[in-house]
């Protein structure tokens, strides 16, 4: 049986850059790092594995590996972001403390179940701030929504892929 999440991981430029917005700015506290320096095939690596807690004791975590390639790009919100549940109190508050800050703050956006802010980390990643909103528990209960009628006819009806 899945009991939960225990941590999404992602690849980031620098640690401490990503540390510095996930601890200092979000406030999730810096739980763990571990050095790699070979992986479980053998093969010899420079890698920093960091994790950052949450509220409900999941983590997020990040990979920082200068010997392997990737390409960080800037992440359309459709193509990944990363939503953290907060309540409408912290909010309003981060919402405030990203404008004081200077950084990009997009929204406050009303989705109906949720209003959510966006801001973009130090790799370009998408992090979503979202309090639950009346109705929420309704809106993502399959029994009443029609979550499965709903893909079904999206299938049925969507343009083919190009």
């Amino acid at each position: 049986m899945i009991k939960g999440l225990h941590h999404n991981a992602y690849r980031c430029r620098d640690s401490e850059e990503t540390r510095r917005f996930y601890e200092d700015f979000l406030g999730l506290p810096l739980a763990g790092a571990l050095e790699i320096k070979e992986t479980k095939t053998g093969r010899r690596t420079d890698t920093l594995h960091t994790f950052f807690r949450m509220g409900d004791g999941s983590f997020l975590a990040f990979f920082e590996a200068p010997d392997r390639p990737f390409e960080f790009r800037v992440q359309h919100d459709f193509d990944l972001h990363i939503a953290l549940e907060v309540d409408p109190d912290t909010l309003q508050r981060m919402h405030d403390k990203g404008r004081i800050e200077g950084r990009e703050v997009r929204g406050i956006s009303d989705h109906g179940f949720i209003r959510s802010i966006y801001f973009r980390d130090p790799n370009g990643y998408v992090i979503e701030l979202a309090a639950r909103s009346d109705g929420h528990d309704e809106t993502m209960n399959p029994q009443r929504n029609n979550a499965r009628e709903i893909l079904d006819a999206w299938q049925r009806a969507k343009p083919p892929a190009e």
